[in-house]
């Protein structure tokens, strides 16, 4: 089988269980003090597997379908915040502190800024309805 198309199979593979999963943790809400933790637990354990598999894979010289199976498919579709965590947590380990605060800052604030954006727009186009 070409290289492309085991890639292809990681990758669905992983982003089919990442996807189940998931819809199957986060379809109920829990709440600690007011805080939804559902999706904080699937994010940090996300970034746990992503930390995990990566570290794995560089350390120990495995197989690159690693990252194509558990990096990719499986944290992409499981959560987004385990590539952002790993991004930031790179270029803190690496000194760049500014940098990094500057990437967490950005991701954090942008990210919430287009939600209020995409909120606010699909309000106005709501009303004009």
């Amino acid at each position: 089988m070409a290289i492309w198309k085991l890639d292809l199979l990681y990758l669905g593979v992983g982003a089919v269980v990442g996807a189940y999963l998931r819809y199957k943790i986060g379809s109920e809400v829990v709440y600690i003090y007011g805080i939804p933790v559902t999706i904080l637990l699937i994010n940090v354990l996300g970034s746990f597997a992503l930390g995990l598999s990566m570290t794995m894979v560089q350390k120990f010289g495995l197989n690159q379908g690693y990252i194509v199976l558990i990096g990719i498919g499986f944290c992409g579709s499981f959560t987004t915040m385990s590539s952002f965590a790993f991004e930031a947590s790179n270029l803190l380990s690496a000194g760049e502190i500014a940098v990094g605060l500057a990437d967490i800052g950005l991701n954090v604030g942008l990210s919430l800024v287009a939600i209020i954006v995409g909120r606010a727009l699909i309000l106005l186009v709501g009303g004009l309805f």
